[in-house]
């Protein structure tokens, strides 16, 4: 590994270290020296990863601003990805970041960092889970809050332990999401802007009602709250649901089968990418043995594959 790229030097150079190395990842994601930081910080993951979905306009951002207050009250350290559309000019995020989220340069605690999500269409940037990893060994809790593009965005569910799906009052999202299969993915969902009265109370029942009508993970039933991020009112209880997920997942031993599934997914996805379909066919099985990483294994497969199919 690169002298310049390790955990110890992430850990000690605070957030512009960590700036830096995200900056150098999205440039060059397939460097050796890249890939091999990212096994070694996988290894030393210490954090929750939250996916918070949702259609756009549904007041996402807002949510996520009310759990970075709530996470630092707590005295936990939060790392934020927020995904945002791209230009079709540059290709760059539209949405900074910092204009959306409200964030205090001067805490050590926190960082955000905004992503394009380019021409993908799951709701996620081409580096998300990479950047997920490296803030996942520095951080408590990882919020990643997807771009929010309606019925395509599932792929926060191969990215987080725990996923938020949020419902706006008097949208019908939880009908037209039960129906398109999205309210299967989540292990929490809010209605957000409870401060609205009687339309959030309906659309509330509504949610109950559609999430009864979907399966939900065995052992695991997914329950709907409603929050204000405005008042904070139901975030307390949305943070409680949150840890309770996470314990849950920790106690049974499914977070350890859950991230290595979502690894697997991602090293088929990232083969694919850069090889197509041919290529991810000629990789063969892809199955991680215990405590191998997706990265490691990216670097040798891609190797291989250059020489067979002389890309």
């Amino acid at each position: 590994m690169s002298e310049d790229l390790n955990l110890d030097r992430l850990r000690s150079g605070g957030k512009p270290e960590l700036a830096r190395t995200l900056a150098r990842l999205e440039r060059t994601p397939e460097a050796p020296e890249v890939l091999a930081l990212l096994a070694e910080v996988e290894a030393a993951a210490r954090g929750q990863t939250v996916g918070l979905t949702g259609p756009p306009g549904v007041g996402k951002s807002t949510l996520t601003g009310a759990l970075i207050a709530a996470y630092r009250d707590s005295g936990r350290t939060v790392g934020v990805i927020a995904v945002d559309p791209s230009s079709k000019r540059s290709g760059g995020a539209l949405l900074g970041d910092r204009v959306r989220l409200a964030s205090n340069a001067g805490d050590p605690g926190l960082f955000i960092r905004s992503m394009a999500a380019r021409d993908r269409l799951g709701g996620l940037a081409e580096q998300t889970v990479a950047a997920m990893v490296l803030m996942r060994a520095l951080f408590d809790v990882v919020l990643i809050e997807t771009v929010g593009v309606g019925q395509s965005e599932t792929d926060v569910a191969g990215v987080a332990d725990t996923v938020v799906f949020c419902v706006q009052p008097g949208s019908g999202d939880s009908l037209q999401f039960m129906k398109a299969g999205i309210v299967e993915i989540p292990h929490l969902a809010v209605v957000t802007k409870a401060d609205m009265g009687a339309p959030a109370r309906r659309a509330l029942a509504d949610l109950k009602g559609a999430l009864g009508l979907a399966e939900a993970e065995a052992g695991w039933t997914v329950a709907a709250l409603a929050v204000s991020a405005e008042t904070r009112e139901g975030i307390p209880g949305l943070l409680a649901a949150l840890d309770g997920h996470y314990a849950w997942l920790r106690d049974t031993g499914r977070l350890e089968a859950r991230r290595r599934a979502q690894a697997c997914g991602w090293l088929a996805e990232a083969l694919r990418e850069r090889f197509g379909t041919a290529g991810l066919k000629a990789a063969g099985d892809l199955s991680l043995a215990e405590g191998e990483s997706p990265f490691t294994r990216l670097a040798a497969v891609g190797a291989e594959l250059r020489r067979r199919l002389e890309v």
